[in-house]
């Protein structure tokens, strides 16, 4: 009975020692270090809604020819293929000039789109003068003629440079007809392009044909085709350039079918221009003329440079920027530029063939044509 007591007494110990051991709470584990959360990212800033796209109708409108253009050209003359080809021939007459080495085509050069390259053109005797000569191409469009407008038509603008003397430098009507009467082929187209007239060779009529001769001179671009309907003429970038030149303001002033011409504006409308010319100013004597000019047409104007009135710049995103400070009181981003000069540059059309181009062959001087004169 001993024995068993303590047998059990053993059992009981060791299931205490046991129990004891079980008992006991093993040490909590370490808290892991709380993690290090990132700093928030700034949200990024939603992107602009992408501006509403000028409706086709809208971008052609401002390029259709005004009601007053309209009625222009229907009382302009029924010019004849006589009087052309007679003006054809006279645009490209040295004989014409003082020295016998200027013509129309000295200055307004159609093989360059009808312009020099120059700053300002060479006249008699190497004189300089004192405004760019613009381009002759899309010329019969304009609201007048010269950067002036003192000349209202063409055949008005073809009579002067003959006898302005810092140019052609004829002396007077007389030397011309003397020149022309000289000439049995020149007496004979004159009859042939004014058989109503009793004196067919005049300077009258001479203007009146080198002005029906550059009534022809058009150049067609692919931007006509996008006037015509095809809206795919012009590249996504030119549609963007077309579309801020409208919606900046360029069209009021650049419009038609020529993208100016039809209109006079201040230079400098916004912000001021540095120059001493007046402008329209020396032909009106009207304060409000000072320093207006007729806008130019920017038909082919990637090729007519250099530009402005006194053929001061040199490169076309220049004159896009000057013109957007001075005109507009604007800033453009050089994206925006690049954009406005694609669109330009579609404005460029294929020039006439040598039916038009080629000087063509004059007729010789007589014994009693008169001599060049250098004086």
């Amino acid at each position: 009975m001993k024995q068993y007591r303590l047998w059990l007494g053993a059992g009981l110990v060791s299931l205490g020692a046991v129990s004891s051991s079980c008992s006991k709470e093993s040490p909590p584990p370490e808290p892991k270090p709380a993690a290090v959360a990132a700093p928030a990212a700034a949200p990024e800033p939603a992107p602009e809604p992408p501006k509403p796209r000028m409706s086709y109708e809208k971008l052609v409108s401002f390029f259709r020819q005004s009601a007053a253009a309209k009625a222009a050209e229907a009382e302009a003359p029924a010019d004849t293929p006589a009087q052309i080809a007679l003006g054809r021939m006279l645009f490209f007459e040295t004989r014409l000039s003082k020295n016998h080495d200027i013509s129309c085509n000295s200055c307004h050069d159609l093989a360059t789109f009808g312009v020099d390259g120059k700053a300002t053109s060479e006249g008699h005797k190497g004189q300089k003068g004192s405004r760019n000569a613009p381009t002759v191409f899309h010329a019969s469009g304009h609201i007048a003629q010269f950067w002036d407008g003192r000349a209202t038509t063409l055949e008005e603008q073809v009579s002067g440079p003959m006898l302005n003397p810092a140019e052609m430098a004829m002396p007077d009507e007389k030397r011309i007809l003397a020149t022309l009467n000289s000439i049995p082929q020149y007496v004979k187209a004159f009859k042939e392009s004014y058989p109503r007239d009793r004196k067919p060779v005049s300077v009258t009529n001479a203007a009146r044909s080198i002005a029906a001769f550059e009534r022809k001179l058009f150049t067609t671009a692919r931007f006509d085709k996008f006037l015509a309907g095809d809206e795919s003429a012009l590249t996504e970038q030119e549609r963007r350039g077309l579309e801020l030149f409208a919606s900046s303001g360029c069209t009021t002033c650049h419009n038609g079918p020529s993208v100016g011409g039809t209109s006079f504006q201040k230079l400098g409308l916004i912000e001021e221009y540095p120059t001493d010319d007046k402008g329209r100013f020396d032909v009106t004597k009207n304060e409000e003329d000072l320093h207006k000019f007729r806008v130019p047409t920017l038909r082919n104007v990637e090729k007519t440079g250099p530009w402005f009135h006194d053929g001061s710049v040199k490169d076309l995103p220049t004159a896009v920027r000057l013109m957007a400070k001075h005109q507009l009181g604007m800033s453009f981003s050089d994206a925006e530029v690049d954009d406005i000069v694609a669109f330009l540059k579609s404005l460029t059309g294929e020039l006439p063939g040598p039916e038009v181009l080629t000087p063509p062959e004059l007729p010789p001087s007589t014994r009693t044509t008169p001599k060049p004169d250098p004086t």
